[in-house]
């Protein structure tokens, strides 16, 4: 009923940034109906544009089952058309520069809303914090190719893509590899619309490349593998594998 009162009330005063935050996955569950129903297909079924912002926290952190997901899938499945957007971003400053895109476009033809996958321990880490000139200069990124990675590019045979929380998990763990040349690693921070064309420039960069691999912290069934799986083949040639990690 919240929900629906920010979707209402946004829709009737359109200027209006609102922002709804589900304080963890069951808050959203319960939600499903009006995102089904209203948010997600009101504007092809009524014409009723919204630019509402949805927070939702998710991520495996330990605290349970209905405090890991946001059930991002659902809200890929509902994808079409370019109903909203999905994002799960891994700065602070590709935080800020997607609200700042979603409240200028507020009163535009090309308003939409927006959904955030946000984990709650990326608040406190300390690798995702941007330095001040990522503020004022920078702007919104689809895709973020991991720093340091990939220079050589006749080395590299894998390039590694996820979004969200676990790519700062990989991150981490970079530090003990004694060989990196031959992984690249590409962070999706805007799922739906798919960057289709940004990754296929960057896997054409490559010309020695062999494999593709989504990782997800989530089990197979969930998460964004099954959406972003027929995309990532399209951009993968004959001489490309594609391959999944994650929870069975």
């Amino acid at each position: 009923s919240v929900l629906g009162f920010e979707y209402g009330y946004n829709v009737f005063s359109p200027e209006t940034l609102v922002l709804w935050e589900a304080q963890f996955g069951d808050f959203s569950n319960s939600a499903q109906v009006i995102f089904d129903q209203f948010i997600s297909a009101g504007r092809a079924k009524w014409g009723e544009k919204s630019g509402l912002v949805m927070l939702l926290p998710h991520g495996y952190e330990g605290q349970g089952p209905e405090h890991s997901s946001a059930r991002m899938e659902r809200f890929l499945t509902l994808a079409a058309e370019n109903n909203w957007t999905v994002a799960n971003l891994t700065t602070a400053a590709q935080y800020f520069h997607i609200l700042r895109r979603q409240a200028a476009i507020l009163k535009r033809e090309e308003v939409r809303p927006l959904v955030i996958m946000t984990p709650k321990s990326l608040l406190r880490n300390p690798n995702v914090a941007s330095v001040g000139t990522d503020f004022s200069d920078g702007e919104f990124l689809s895709v973020i190719e991991q720093v340091g990675m990939g220079a050589q590019v006749d080395k590299v045979e894998r390039l590694i893509l996820g979004t969200g929380k676990i790519m700062i998990n990989v991150m981490e763990q970079l530090d003990s590899l004694a060989d990196k040349e031959w992984l690249h690693i590409v962070r999706i921070e805007e799922i739906y619309p798919f960057p289709m064309e940004e990754l296929r420039q960057i896997a054409a960069k490559y010309p020695n490349l062999k494999e593709i691999i989504w990782i997800q912290e989530e089990p197979k069934n969930m998460g964004a593998w099954t959406f972003v799986e027929p995309r990532i083949r399209e951009i993968a040639t004959n001489t490309i594998e594609v391959n999944y990690v994650g929870r069975r």
